[in-house]
């Protein structure tokens, strides 16, 4: 178990665990950024559910930035799924091939829920490259 200290933006929180702070990056999924339509309802999602709670963390993998690339449930809710399936998060397959988040994903879309409400949502990491 972690608590959450910080959330940085819709797929990315800090926790503190054994006496440290660590920052976790979510596994499977990418928010729109803070500047997107979306980011700031991402942030505030992931914020609403985690900030000052206390956490499980499912480490999966390290990235380039030294974050823990993980799953994290908050009692038995799959944060990542629920990103996805709020229609707050894209399916990251470039990454992923989580059946879960597909299904997710494929719901949201379906209900034009969050990001799917738009006419042509642009996925974060093309505006990150712009």
């Amino acid at each position: 178990m972690a608590s959450v200290t910080r959330v940085a933006d819709g797929d990315t929180v800090t926790v503190f665990h054994d006496g440290g702070s660590t920052r976790i990056r979510l596994e499977g999924i990418d928010t729109p950024e803070l500047d997107q339509p979306f980011g700031t309802q991402a942030h505030a999602f992931t914020s609403s559910r985690v900030l000052g709670e206390e956490v499980t963390i499912s480490v999966r993998d390290v990235d380039r930035y030294g974050r823990l690339v993980s799953r994290v449930y908050i009692d038995s809710i799959d944060l990542s799924v629920a990103l996805v399936s709020a229609g707050l998060a894209w399916h990251y397959t470039r990454y992923s091939d989580d059946q879960l988040l597909t299904r997710a994903e494929v719901e949201a879309r379906k209900k034009r829920t969050g990001i799917w409400s738009q006419e042509m949502p642009v996925p974060p990491w093309e505006f990150r490259r712009r």
